[in-house]
């Protein structure tokens, strides 16, 4: 399998599952974000769009079965490290269920006054603020070579976050 260059985005797909101002959130793993709550998602497979991804990875990590899911914005991620991402971020409203076991982690429904107080990655947070104001967004994190977040902006209104 071809390696991918150091540097070259990835792209990938965050699956947010939300039931009013809940979010299904995974406690991952393993890195990137190793015990960070994180929306599921992954990588896209070679000949998939962003959409198909969205839905497969949320059956795979979840369980949960999606027909349809809305687009609603993406994260783009830079660093001098092998850390550079496209994110497409996908969102599916859907009733709460238990939990399901996750390979990847422990799922956990997370209300949104209560994200701050849990390890998740700062650009998230700006994702399910802009997601709750139903605001699309277009979101670019500079990071540095320890992966520390340096700067965020939000390029449809030109504004810097961090």
């Amino acid at each position: 399998m071809n390696k991918v260059p150091i540097g070259l985005k990835r792209a990938a797909t965050l699956c947010i599952l939300r039931n009013k101002d809940k979010f299904l959130l995974l406690k991952r793993l393993k890195e990137p974000n190793k015990d960070n709550f994180t929306p599921v998602g992954g990588k896209l497979d070679p000949f998939e769009s962003p959409l198909k991804s969205a839905i497969r990875e949320t059956f795979e990590e979840t369980g949960i079965k999606v027909d349809t899911m809305k687009y609603c914005g993406i994260l783009t991620e830079t660093s001098p490290t092998e850390y550079n991402w496209t994110g497409y971020v996908y969102i599916a409203d859907i009733d709460i269920v238990e939990p399901p076991n996750c390979n990847e982690g422990t799922l956990m429904w997370i209300g949104f006054e209560d994200l701050l107080k849990v390890p998740t990655p700062k650009t998230d947070w700006y994702i399910y603020k802009y997601i709750l104001d139903n605001k699309p967004f277009a979101f670019s994190a500079e990071y540095d070579g320890k992966l520390n977040l340096l700067s965020m902006t939000e390029e449809i209104e030109n504004k810097v976050i961090i």
